[in-house]
């Protein structure tokens, strides 16, 4: 009897966490206490705590003196939308989140058992940091957890919640996860804290400057979410997981449909503008074609000019990747490569169709980004599409000109279907830059030069910029009415549904990073 009663006082310890006062300034910082967030995440019901008696093993600092059940940390596995997950839950209430070697282990333990089960890992990352009083085994707890990050990276999907702060080696974890959630306000993330950049380049930057939200998802793009407060980020969870397979052997969830897979939009057909310069909003198309005009958008605030995200198509999920000509004129440089390249792969690991919407006049030029490697980066995105084996489907709004017509998903890529509007322009450059190269003699020798290049650019425009070159050959598989969009991709996503391609033999590519 009493050993039950012991029990019962350890597990009272483990579910106070660092007790109330701490408990009530957690709150007071307007967050979530660390067992809140897991019940708020998980179905009602459904969690079940693992290792939640461990306590550090630290003697020296007078840390044998204080032993928490729990350790800071909290793992366990429960369901979301009834299906399996495991997750583990910092408690900064307990040591500041810090993390020792026992903390580690109870995380890499039910990492191990997602890997083997095939359920996603959820990390709720409120923490301080590596626990100073534990030296160089707390730095060998992160690299046991690093090493499981990239272990199942493409096996089971990662999601990190930045739910307070991540500093210094902690935030390798949530960069090598799939997705990265932040909460204004009151989280932040970075390597080195704002006192020691000011020691050593004198530069005087907030925690929010530094590493807040709206740093990490819109300057960074570290961050792919940005949330008002815990209950959002939880909610933000529950909803991205909706579009995910559990692994890397599943295809993702398909829902019952309730938008008319033949249903056409007649307004499609005047969406582009006459005017090949003219900008419009990309989005718009997207939400005249997916099921219920809904876009779930990864990556929001980061590279604007190039829009990545999941929907449905009939009740199927997609992954879509598409150029935004209202932002850069939709062109592509360092950053949208970068963000599309991954969001790609990410597609391609878990079995996710890709649809690319393209309108695109060329890569971003200048200085600025043939130093910052645009070559290299720009590679990756031609990189992920040509690796890619899922359904890929694309279609050609505008334009679409020079290396980034190779680039985006064309033909070439083995791409599965490929279709253009009638608006499309397929080229090797624009009309008036063919024009300036082709007949830079004859515009120099006339007498009314501009009149002359006028007269070209509708001649090169007629003849080349436009689909039906491409589809002569083949490059092309159909220039379809716009308002038909929707029923032609679903029936192509029927098509390809039992869709098998592989790579050669290799034990992996040599990606340009």
């Amino acid at each position: 009897m009493d050993r039950l009663e012991e029990l019962k006082k350890r597990n009272l310890a483990a579910e106070i966490g660092g007790g109330p006062d701490r408990v009530k300034k957690q709150h007071q910082a307007g967050k979530l206490t660390a067992r809140e967030r897991v019940e708020k995440l998980l179905d009602p019901g459904t969690f079940q705590e693992i290792d939640r008696l461990v306590t550090h093993r630290c003697s020296d600092f007078g840390m044998a003196r204080s032993r928490i059940p729990g350790d800071g940390v909290i793992t366990g596995h429960g369901r979301i939308h009834e299906r399996p997950v495991f997750l583990f839950a910092q408690d900064f209430t307990v040591f500041g989140g810090s993390l020792s070697e026992a903390y580690a282990e109870k995380i890499c333990k039910i990492m191990d058992l997602a890997m083997k089960t095939g359920a996603p890992i959820l990390g709720l990352n409120d923490s301080g940091g590596a626990r100073i009083q534990e030296g160089v085994a707390s730095l060998g707890g992160y690299a046991e957890i690093f090493l499981r990050n990239t272990l199942a990276s493409g096996v089971v999907p990662q999601i990190s919640a930045i739910m307070g702060p991540c500093a210094g080696g902690a935030v390798y974890s949530p960069a090598l996860t799939d997705f990265n959630i932040m909460v204004q306000g009151t989280s932040y993330m970075f390597i080195t804290g704002p006192d020691v950049i000011k020691t050593v380049t004198h530069e005087e930057v907030t925690k929010e400057e530094l590493g807040g939200a709206a740093t990490h998802n819109s300057r960074s793009g570290v961050a792919h979410f940005s949330v008002q407060d815990d209950a959002s980020c939880l909610g933000l969870i529950r909803e991205l997981l909706s579009f995910l397979p559990s692994n890397n052997m599943q295809d993702p969830p398909r829902v019952e449909p309730r938008d008319d897979p033949d249903r056409a939009d007649e307004s499609l057909n005047r969406m582009i503008p006459e005017s090949s310069f003219h900008p419009y909003d990309m989005e718009e198309i997207i939400g005249k074609v997916v099921d219920e005009a809904y876009f779930f958008q990864v990556h929001r605030d980061f590279a604007r000019n190039i829009l990545v995200g999941f929907a449905r198509m009939d009740g199927r999920v997609i992954g879509i990747v598409a150029n935004q000509p209202a932002v850069l004129a939709g062109t592509l440089d360092i950053d949208s490569s970068v963000k599309a390249a991954r969001f790609v792969r990410f597609c391609d690991a878990f079995n996710i169709p890709l649809i690319v919407f393209e309108d695109v006049p060329g890569f971003l030029p200048g200085t600025a980004q043939e130093y910052g490697g645009i070559i290299k980066h720009g590679a990756k995105l031609l990189y992920a599409f040509a690796e890619a084996t899922v359904p890929k489907i694309t279609v050609i709004t505008r334009k679409s000109y020079g290396g980034a017509y190779c680039v985006m998903a064309s033909k070439h890529l083995r791409t599965d279907l490929n279709f253009a509007f009638p608006t499309a322009e397929i080229a090797v450059m624009g009309p008036e830059g063919a024009v300036n190269v082709l007949y830079r003699g004859e515009i120099a020798r006339s007498k009314e030069p501009e009149k002359v290049r006028e007269k070209q650019v509708r001649e090169f425009r007629k003849k080349f910029a436009n689909p039906y070159i491409a589809a002569e050959r083949g490059f092309v598989d159909e220039v379809i009415e716009p308002s038909q969009t929707r029923r032609k991709i679903i029936t192509g996503l029927e098509l390809l549904e039992g869709k098998q391609d592989s790579l050669p033999p290799k034990k992996h590519g040599n990606m340009p990073l």
